[in-house]
């Protein structure tokens, strides 16, 4: 398999017209703008490079631009930005999970998920008619702490609507479990999940379409997850660079990416050992 292996993005700035970005673990690291993130965003505005954030946050893209902001990402420093969470709330404001009422596994600071939707929440799975999943409150929380709630739902054919499809994330340097880890679970004991957000393809196509580049040989998405960030430009017929500096940091400087690469089914264009100039 052979990979592009550039020492920053700027090697690469003349072959694309378009930049598909992630956010945690490419741009930031959840407190602060990873190291040279904020230069190469400024260059590739400078060269005149379309550029949009496509961020598996649960949380609808005012909240993100807004947090981001706050971190030192500048809001010029972007076209636009689109997150799971505002296609999940999108989705949900068309009335498709089949009830009124949800049981919430839901961290506070995701609670702009639910702002202007018609539903109301349930502490009481046996009260409610589907479950809505962005996320563990706590760097502490586990999938095993919420099994009894997903037996109960799976007894009941709950639907599960999951605004976070990522596995885990690197927050400060420390592994925590995202809502894709509880879903997973859900899913293995038979439940049903409707996911939103990268690698599944509807949210390619809305990003895509903010993005404005027509040849897809000119558009290249830039992440740190193999299963979501690359499967999903693969599926996405778009080239896709993996930032080793996230969350496969460890795995791959202790073992071989190739064989990384055909576990996760995703095949990255190239490797960049960190998204700077």
């Amino acid at each position: 398999m052979t990979m592009l292996q550039p020492s920053g993005i700027g090697e690469l700035a003349g072959r694309y017209d378009g930049f598909l970005l992630d956010l945690w673990g490419v741009l930031h690291d959840g407190r602060e703008p990873m190291p040279g993130a904020v230069d190469a965003l400024t260059r590739l505005k400078q060269a005149g490079k379309r550029i949009v954030i496509l961020s598996n946050a649960p949380r609808r893209v005012a909240g993100v631009i807004q947090r981001i902001a706050e971190i030192g990402i500048p809001r010029g420093l972007y076209d636009d930005l689109l997150s799971s969470g505002e296609a999940a709330w999108r989705w949900l404001r068309r009335g498709n999970p089949g009830g009124k009422t949800f049981y919430p596994i839901m961290a506070a600071r995701d609670q702009n998920m639910i702002e202007g939707l018609p539903f109301e929440s349930s502490q009481d799975i046996a009260a409610a008619d589907f479950i809505l999943n962005t996320g563990v409150e706590s760097a502490n929380d586990r999938v095993e702490d919420f099994e009894a709630v997903l037996q109960a739902g799976q007894r009941r054919a709950l639907a599960m609507v999951c605004a976070n499809p990522d596995l885990v994330v690197i927050h400060g340097g420390r592994q925590e479990i995202c809502a894709g880890s509880i879903a997973r679970r859900y899913e293995a004991i038979g439940g049903k999940v409707h996911y939103f957000g990268k690698p599944h393809q509807p949210i390619y196509r809305d990003s895509l379409a903010l993005l404005g580049v027509g040849d897809r040989r000119r558009i290249l998405a830039v992440g740190d997850s193999l299963r979501t960030d690359i499967a999903g430009a693969n599926g996405a017929g778009i080239d896709g660079l993996l930032v080793l500096s996230g969350i496969h940091r460890d795995e791959l400087a202790a073992g071989d990416l190739e064989a990384v690469c055909r576990r996760e089914s995703a095949v990255p264009v190239g490797v960049l050992p960190a998204f700077r100039w």
